[in-house]
């Protein structure tokens, strides 16, 4: 579907799993979610949050195969593994920043969202899409998007490295870039302690 994009919102999530039930309709993985549902704070809060892949400009996954089983299309869709290719080595899944594909021992084969491109090649949009009804999950044209108070970003920063992705993530109007540093979720004590001299 020319000219739309895919957006995440995670304030929006309000864990009714509708999206992961969509996602095990699809005609290429039927019987298989491939959404990537969780808790925030599980101890603290309900909130929760669904993802997509983001579709890496570079992805890691693709970079990190040994038998080239990942390809991204002319689009930037980030295809699962080919079957013929795949050696389930989870080579793609360590190399992920996003933590997003995963191996299904039960078909050999890493498998993640290709943002429905069964129905997306054919000018329909992605089942998640189609069913959230907060619109945590949406496929819309940019326009769309223009009128919310948050604003999209496609710009994740891990560390020192600048990620840039074909989804986009709604964000504070202030805010540019979603940094995603792992020094930022280690208790200070336990910061302390790491960052001694032994």
């Amino acid at each position: 579907m020319q000219g739309y994009e895919f957006y995440v919102d995670p304030s929006r999530c309000i864990g009714c799993q509708s999206c992961v039930k969509a996602c095990e309709e699809c005609e290429t993985h039927r019987g298989t979610s491939l959404i990537n549902f969780d808790f925030i704070d599980r101890g603290g809060t309900t909130a929760s949050a669904a993802y997509v892949c983001w579709h890496c400009e570079e992805p890691t996954c693709a970079m990190a195969c040994p038998t080239d089983a990942i390809k991204k299309g002319d689009d930037g869709i980030v295809q699962s593994s080919l079957k013929s290719r795949c050696i389930g080595c989870s080579n793609c899944v360590l190399a992920c920043p996003f933590g997003i594909p995963k191996i299904f021992p039960e078909y050999e084969q890493m498998m993640k969202c290709d943002m429905c491109y069964d129905r997306t090649s054919i000018g329909k949009k992605p089942m998640c899409a189609t069913v959230c009804p907060s619109q945590a999950l949406c496929y819309v044209r940019p326009e769309v998007i223009a009128h919310r108070r948050e604003k999209p970003t496609n710009v994740f920063q891990f560390g020192n490295q600048k990620i840039v992705t074909r989804v986009h993530m709604m964000v504070p109007a202030e805010t540019d870039s979603v940094s995603l540093d792992v020094l930022d979720y280690i208790w200070e004590e336990s910061y302390a302690v790491f960052a001694q001299p032994q």
